[in-house]
Formats: structure tokens, sequence, C-alpha cells
């Protein structure tokens, strides 16, 4: 079971996939805040910061490679999941990618609920340890 104290902040341009992450994350314990794309998520962490970043790639406005590569710029320490439903697109893996470039984990989507539960949860002892 998560901790209430720590935040996790959701980033996806889908209401649906943020509600459903929402819903399955605060059902967990965790406190949970939503963006629908990588500009909002930022001004969210620089207003009321998150423990952990779930991100999707494939955004408008800002893509989850930007998003992830502005976090890791601005807030070095926060641990980030990226999620992309899209498979290599002209010959890129945005999932390999993201993980170049920091992001703790890298899931496929349709995610999990269990693996997606399994990740953050890892990480929030990890940081309490």
């Amino acid at each position: 079971m998560g901790r209430p104290d720590t935040r996790v902040l959701v980033i996806d341009d889908h209401p649906d996939i943020r509600d459903s992450l929402r819903w399955l994350l605060e059902g967990e314990g965790y406190t949970v805040c939503v963006a629908a794309n990588g500009l909002e998520g930022l001004r969210l962490q620089r207003k009321e910061p998150s423990d952990i970043v779930v991100t999707d790639i494939f955004m408008p406005e800002q893509d989850g490679i930007e998003t992830l590569w502005k976090f890791r710029e601005e807030f070095p320490s926060v641990p980030i999941i990226v999620m992309s439903g899209g498979g290599p697109a002209r010959g890129t893996d945005y999932l390999a990618v993201a993980r170049e470039l920091g992001a703790k984990k890298a899931l496929k989507k349709p995610l999990d609920p269990q693996e997606l539960i399994d990740v953050v949860g890892e990480i929030t002892r990890s940081r309490s340890s």
C-alpha cells in the first residue's frame, strides 16, 4: 500500500487515462495530481512538487521526451516513469530514448495496472530507505 505523503504527478493528454491512473494510484494510498501535457506538468511541479512523475511520451504542446529532459534539468532527483503505446516510429524507440535520458522506468501501453503499482511502490520504498 502506498504512502499518502507520497505525491505522484500523472501527465497524459487523454482524460480517461489520467482519470484511470489517478483512481488506480489513489486506491493504493498515494496523493495524485494530474496534468494534460508536459507544460502543465512542469507548472504543477514548480507550484506543488510531486515525489514521482508518470508521463506519457506522445502528447501535444510538449511531448514526454521534452518533458523528461526539462524535468531532469529542473528537478534532477525526481524519479520519472514514462509510458507509451506507440512503437518505434521512424526507427526510433522512444522508450529506450527516455531510459537513456534518465527515466527510472519505461512502460508500454496499454499499461498493466499491477506493473505500474509495483514500480511506483519500488520507487517509494527506495526513496524512504
